[in-house]
This record gives structure tokens, C-alpha cells and sequence, in this order.
């Protein structure tokens, strides 16, 4: 068995492999950047190496320093985690030719399947269904658009060496294909040094479907059933359950044994994910359902597995890196209850999802023992939510016996959870849980974009909270103003995260005493802060006057147009990339661009004044 392991990542699937690897006596090394110095998976290692600056491409993505690493500290193995090295084939080469453990896949499946065109390739040899698309060798705009109008519209554009939604994007007519490719392909250059694409037909009910498969060196490969990851924003997943709601036996079957069909074509050893795409226009059945890709790693969403199986997946890792048998055989496994998994973003849903940064100075998702929710995480209160990586910050997963029990306790952990200042996506997921067709499982990908503002969490607490924030936050020192023959009445300016708000709150209860500064209010997985209004204060510029502002830190990657142009509203001006994704700034009205501060490949702190318009 390993008994020093190395874990090139970070964050919350570091501190999951650390508690694997504990619970088994292994010792375990962290790696972390200037930016994760303090990181809890730092803490939590028996171990930890410094590896570089706080961009990823300068520590977690060079391979040299996470091999040092391993030198240095004598582990025996290496653990890439998800993201960032995990399928790199030539990060797992060299770890071999290390004379280290790699606990992954053999180099030449993660080849094999990581080019989704070559992996598609392999499927149909295999008698995989996949999905009409182009997988061809010419790249060049006409070839790719030519072929988008043969497949007909809407169509998906993907990066070949892409995932987790990053080049990726959804094309409804030709009008539109030119420009999508663009951006397309700069992303998927950004994020994989790659910026080859495919085309997919775009199935318009679309179910996400995946089943998790592991093999060994000693020929055995099994299923651990499937998982639905269909509740998705901008092709990023949200809510991932297990197994898929309206899945029957005959259907599992099918898709089950063409996973490990798959999984069989590849040679594969190790955990693995085959992704599947089903037209649930009609309910779930096996000659709908075509494969996607295959994801040569554990997943994000790997626990609902863990859940429904009682199998720890990350173990299971371990021990086949190791040379051991898989320790069970199919039939062997068994479905037990249901699960569904919630990923908690440090975003905000109020301005369209951006990215939030910044100081967790209140963090509280709730005591497992008392919610029965697991939670896995990588931060704690007082953690530091930084600009270089992705905004997961936790992970919550409920386990029940029917998918109702397994869906109401999640909506109710998620319904308590304080995440301050930094804003979170918690209200969001409440909503998205509570939906009614979700509820009723009628759900595809295209769910959470069809309801809309439906799922926004209100942008202020319930007037019952702020009434008795407002009567906690004065207590008996508020001097009420009164009217002769008249009950005294009780009210006041605050700030409600720094806006002003009036609140009568005459009928709330007397608190014993007066809070010193500011009180938060959790209410609905959203938290706000309530504090005295002392002091009048001024707003800068915003898009009323024509200023375009940075939205939160990040890099600018494309200036569309020059100082002085014409502009529309709602023509694009700029890209700005920050936290792996891209986001456009576009015109708020017609007008004249009569500054222009940004440009491309420039480094602009949140707020930054990038352009300014002047209306017609």
C-alpha cells in the first residue's frame, strides 16, 4: 500500500483525499501557491511544499515543481485531484517514469479519450451510440460552419480538449456561428493550449447523463450505476443527483453496460466518468441516449455516488494505483436511497453570477450531525476567497430514502448557510431545488435558463427580519420620536449592506441592549448586513452615467472598439477574464466612446473605470 501520497491540487478535493488517505494511515504532502499559504488543505496535510506565485500557470500547472515536491518530501505517489494535471497525459507519463505512483489512468487512455473527436471515434468502433456531430481533421471557419448548416441548427460548439463548460457554446442559427467560434476557440486556447473545436447537434430536451466506471490491472471493470447532471447555467453544473429521477431498469441496463463498453475500449484503470446526452422529450429511453465524452478522473460530483453505493470512491483510487483487485464485483453493487449534490460558488446571482472575492468573516454551513448533510470543503471562516481559481467553495450533498427526503434536507441546510461578505450562489440553489418542475423531475439542461428571474432569491430580507434585526440593533437606547395621546413610535435609517433603508419596526420586541455595529440577517441561503445609518454617502459612477467599471478583478483579453467610436446599446466592448471564464462588458445606450482606459492584456482591479459613454 502508498504510504506517502502527494496531492497536486487544492481546495476542497485536497481535503477530501486528505481525509481518504488519513482514515488509511497514509501520509499525505500538500502543494500549494503564495496565494494558498494559509489554505485549510495546507493545514490539514502531514506535509506541505510551496510551489509558486498565485497564477496556476506558475505553480499548480507546472509539473517540474509538484515533481520536486515529491522528491523532497519522499512521497511514493502523486493524487492529481480534478482539474488543473488530472488529464494531463504527459504530467501522468512523467510521474511514472518518476518511479512514482500515479493514481490515475494509464497516459495512453487519458490520450485516448481527452480529444473528445478521437474518443468519439473510439465509441463508434466500440458500438457506442454517440451524437451526430463533425469530427473532422479542417478547422478552418468555413469548413466548421459549412458542417454546422449540414447538421442543422442549434448546434453545440466544443473545444476538443475542453470541459467543465469551458469552450463551450450553444449556436441557435448561422447568423450568430462566426462570432461564437471566435470566442470558442480563444477560450478553449486560454484553458487548454488548445483551440480545436466540434460540432454537436444540439438536442433540444437534452437530459445530462453519466455513469461512473472503475477498473483494475487485472482486467475487471464495473459500474457504479449513474448520475443526472442536468440543472446546469451556462453548461457549468449546479445539482447533480444519483441515480437520474425516471431512469428504469431496462434503460439503466443499457446505458450501464455501454459506459463499461466504453470504459473497455479504453484499457481503462482507475475512475472514470462516461458522459451521456439524452433526448428526454419523451421520457428517458436507451435508443435516445448517446455518448458524450469521457472524463479520465473523479468527478466533482463523485460523492452522490459515494452515497447511493456506500463505496468510498477515493479508497477505491488508491488500493487500484496500488496494484490491488477491485474489491467488489458487479453484482455486488447496489443502489441505496438517493442523492443530491449542490456546489456552493462564491458568486453573485444579483449581477448576472460574476465572481465574489474577498475575507469569509462569517462561514456556516450547518453541523453535519444535526442536518445530515455532508459537506465538503476547502475554506473556513476566515478563509480567503481569491481572484486565481475556480469559486467553488463547498460542496453540500443530501442522502435519503426516496429523492424527496434527499431534496427537501438539502434545500433546508442551504436555506440556513451564512456566507458573508462574500456573496454566494446558496439563495439561488434554494430556488433551483424548490422548482416545481424539478420537484416533479421534469427537468433538462435548459431548465434553470427557461425559469429565469424565478430563481433569483429576493435582493432584500423578509420584512419580519428586518423589523427584528432593526429592534435587536437599537435596544433600549433608540430614543423614539412621539405624538400626544399616541403610542411611542419606533423607527429608523440603516444600511442594508451599505444602502440606506428605512424600517419601522414599533412592534418588534425591545432587545436588552443596543448592538455596537452591525448585525447580519440569514434568511433563505442569502445573508445581508444591517448597520445604523451614521452617515450620508455618495455613488460613483455606474452604467446611468455612461461609465463602464470593471465588475470584479481580472484581465482584459479583447478591446472591441476605439476611443471615439460610435456604439450601440448593448454592443460588446470588451472581454474581461477572471476566474477561468469569460465576461463581456457591452454598451448600456447609444452613444460616443469618449474615454477608453483598457486594454488588451491589462490587469484592472474591481471597480476600475475602463470606458466611459457619452449619450447621443
Amino acid at each position: 500500500m502508498i504510504h506517502t501520497l502527494l496531492i497536486a491540487n487544492r481546495g476542497e478535493i485536497a481535503c477530501r483525499i486528505i481525509r481518504t488517505a488519513r482514515a488509511m494511515g497514509i501520509r499525505t504532502v500538500a502543494v500549494h501557491s503564495e496565494a494558498d499559504a494559509a489554505a485549510l488543505h495546507v493545514r490539514e496535510a502531514d506535509e506541505a511544499v510551496a510551489i509558486g506565485p498565485a497564477p496556476a500557470r506558475e505553480s499548480y500547472l507546472l509539473p517540474d515543481r509538484i515533481l520536486t515536491a515529491a522528491r523532497e518530501t519522499g512521497a511514493q505517489a502523486i493524487h492529481p485531484g480534478y482539474g488543473f494535471l488530472s488529464e494531463n497525459a504527459d504530467f501522468a507519463q512523467a510521474v511514472i517514469d518518476a518511479g512514482l505512483i500515479w493514481v490515475g489512468p494509464n497516459p495512453d487512455s487519458i490520450r485516448a479519450m481527452g480529444l473528445k473527436d478521437a474518443a468519439k471515434a473510439r465509441m463508434i468502433a466500440a458500438g457506442v451510440p454517440v451524437t451526430p456531430g463533425y469530427l473532422g481533421e479542417d478547422q478552418s471557419a468555413e469548413r466548421l460552419a459549412a458542417e454546422a448548416d449540414a447538421i442543422g441548427y442549434p448546434v453545440l460548439i466544443k473545444a476538443v480538449a475542453g470541459g467543465g463548460g469551458k469552450g463551450m457554446r450553444q449556436v441557435e442559427d448561422a447568423a450568430a456561428f462566426a462570432d461564437a467560434l471566435v470566442s470558442c476557440r480563444r477560450e478553449a486556447a486560454a484553458a487548454f493550449g488548445d483551440d480545436r473545436v466540434l460540432i454537436e447537434k444540439y438536442i433540444l430536451s437534452p437530459r445530462h447523463i453519466e455513469v461512473q466506471v472503475f477498473g483494475d490491472r487485472h482486467g475487471n471493470v464495473v459500474h457504479l450505476f449513474e448520475r443526472d447532471c442536468s440543472l446546469q447555467r451556462r453548461h457549468q453544473k449546479v445539482i447533480e443527483e444519483a441515480p437520474a429521477p425516471g431512469m428504469d431498469a431496462a434503460t439503466r441496463a443499457a446505458v450501464c453496460d455501454a459506459a463499461v463498453r466504453a470504459a473497455r475500449a479504453g484499457d481503462y484503470v482507475g475512475a472514470g466518468t462516461i458522459e451521456f446526452i439524452a433526448d428526454a422529450s419523451d421520457g428517458l429511453s436507451a435508443d435516445r441516449i448517446w455518448f458524450m465524452e469521457m472524463n479520465t478522473r473523479l468527478q466533482v460530483e463523485h460523492p452522490v455516488t459515494e452515497a447511493i453505493t456506500g463505496v468510498d470512491l477515493v479508497e477505491w483510487q488508491l488500493r487500484i494505483a496500488a496494484g490491488e483487485p477491485l474489491p467488489v464485483t458487479q453484482e455486488e453493487l447496489s443502489i441505496d436511497g438517493h442523492a443530491i449534490e449542490a456546489r456552493l460558488y462564491a458568486e453573485d446571482p444579483a449581477k448576472g453570477f460574476l465572481p465574489s472575492i474577498g475575507t469569509l468573516e462569517a462561514f456556516d454551513l450547518g453541523d453535519p450531525a444535526d442536518t445530515g448533510v455532508r459537506v465538503d470543503t476547502g475554506v473556513e471562516q476566515g478563509s480567503v476567497i481569491s481572484p486565481w481559481y475556480d469559486p467553488m467553495i463547498a460542496k453540500l450533498i443530501a442522502h435519503g430514502d426516496t429523492r424527496e427526503e434527499a431534496r427537501a434536507r438539502l434545500a433546508d441546510a442551504l436555506d440556513e448557510a451564512i456566507v458573508w461578505p462574500v456573496r454566494s450562489n446558496a439563495g439561488f440553489l434554494v430556488e433551483a431545488l424548490d422548482h416545481p418542475d424539478f420537484v416533479a423531475e421534469a427537468m433538462d439542461t435548459g431548465l434553470i435558463a427557461r425559469a429565469g428571474d424565478a430563481l433569483m432569491p429576493p435582493a432584500e430580507p423578509s420584512e419580519e427580519a428586518l423589523v427584528a434585526a432593526a429592534a435587536e440593533l437599537t435596544g433600549p437606547a433608540f430614543l423614539p420620536g412621539f405624538r400626544l395621546n399616541a403610542a411611542p413610535r419606533r423607527a429608523g435609517a440603516f444600511l442594508l449592506d451599505g444602502q440606506p433603508i428605512a424600517i419601522d419596526f414599533t412592534d418588534a420586541p425591545i432587545a436588552d441592549e443596543a448592538v455596537d455595529t452591525s448585525i447580519l440577517i440569514s434568511e433563505g441561503g442569502q445573508t445581508w448586513a444591517l448597520a445604523p445609518f451614521r452617515a450620508a454617502g455618495g455613488a460613483g459612477g455606474g452604467a446611468g452615467d455612461g461609465a463602464i467599471l470593471a465588475p470584479m478583478p481580472g484581465r482584459v483579453i479583447a478591446v472591441e472598439v476605439a476611443a471615439g467610436a460610435r456604439v450601440v446599446r448593448g454592443q460588446k466592448l470588451m472581454v474581461l477574464e477572471a476566474m477561468k471564464m469569460e465576461h463581456a462588458l457591452t454598451a448600456p445606450f447609444d452613444g460616443t466612446l469618449a474615454a477608453l482606459n483598457a486594454a488588451t492584456g491589462a490587469q484592472v482591479t474591481e471597480g476600475a473605470l475602463l470606458a466611459r459613454i457619452e449619450a447621443d
